[in-house]
């Protein structure tokens, strides 16, 4: 049997077993995935004795997704983002395990799945935290044009150079840049514990595709707005699944069934 798992502090709260779960056995693979929460200082050994254990590969969460690219051989994408949350332990054992990033696929896929084309758009991001470079680095790299919009105007410039040819601003620039946007991505927790949306809903327009990070509630305030206007609207529920996706083909070589994978995910939200 192989084992799969999660790494984070706290992680009870998880969605990804299930999730993962129901596509073994959509698959009939002798597989289970199974949470660890390791002390926030025990990261190295904790990845250290999955290898030991022969663990076939981990998902990793807060707090750990930035201290994970110690531990691992990261590729590109995780060392552009600077975080890792996918580790595949199927190398040769004398290197160390490898190290991806699968929330900016999870991102591009969401965008894809609901016929949503990213490259030559203009889109705009709120937020300048991890789950922002993840989504920023997914659109760019797929040929949009994208505008970091931050409370914090310096985090937002960092990113926006760091996307290299990206713009940024201040909260104060959404109500423009979103009303001349073809895309927006809330990667906040705005929407999450209240009512409440980072974009002034006057700025919402019929030609936007907007998704929202935030899967609980799965329709926040936000997209609530957003499909009152005729928007094209996304859930965060769909970037968590297709993150896992990732992971999961990653891991298996096996197309994920995707399907049995998104019933169980949203059968618990």
């Amino acid at each position: 049997m192989q084992v799969f798992g999660l790494l984070g502090n706290p992680v009870g709260h998880s969605l990804s077993p299930p999730m993962h779960e129901a596509g073994y056995d959509e698959l009939g693979l002798d597989a289970r995935y199974v949470t660890f929460e390791p002390d926030r200082d025990d990261l190295g050994s904790a990845i250290e004795g999955a290898d030991s254990l022969g663990i076939s590969g981990l998902n990793v969460t807060i707090p750990f997704k930035e201290e994970a690219l110690d531990y691992v051989e990261p590729d590109d994408l995780a060392v552009r983002i600077g975080a890792v949350n996918t580790i595949d332990f199927s190398g040769d054992g004398d290197s160390l395990p490898t190290g991806h990033n699968t929330d900016a696929g999870g991102v591009r896929r969401s965008f894809a799945h609901h016929d949503v084309t990213l490259a030559g758009k203009d889109a705009v991001v709120v937020g300048a935290g991890g789950a922002a470079r993840a989504v920023g680095f997914a659109l760019a790299d797929a040929g949009a044009e994208v505008h970091v919009a931050n409370r914090t105007v310096e985090r937002a410039e960092q990113l926006a150079d760091d996307l290299s040819g990206a713009t940024a601003g201040g909260l104060e620039s959404l109500e423009t840049r979103v009303s001349d946007a073809d895309v927006l991505v809330n990667a906040t927790s705005v929407g999450m514990e209240e009512d409440a949306s980072p974009v002034p809903a006057d700025a919402l327009h019929a030609d936007l595709a907007v998704l929202d990070a935030v899967y609980r509630p799965l329709e926040t305030r936000l997209l609530r707005e957003a499909g009152e206007r005729g928007a094209t609207t996304i859930d965060g529920a769909w970037m968590l699944l297709y993150q896992g996706v990732e992971a999961f083909e990653r891991w298996t070589g096996r197309d994920a069934p995707v399907s049995a994978m998104n019933r169980a995910l949203r059968a618990r939200l």
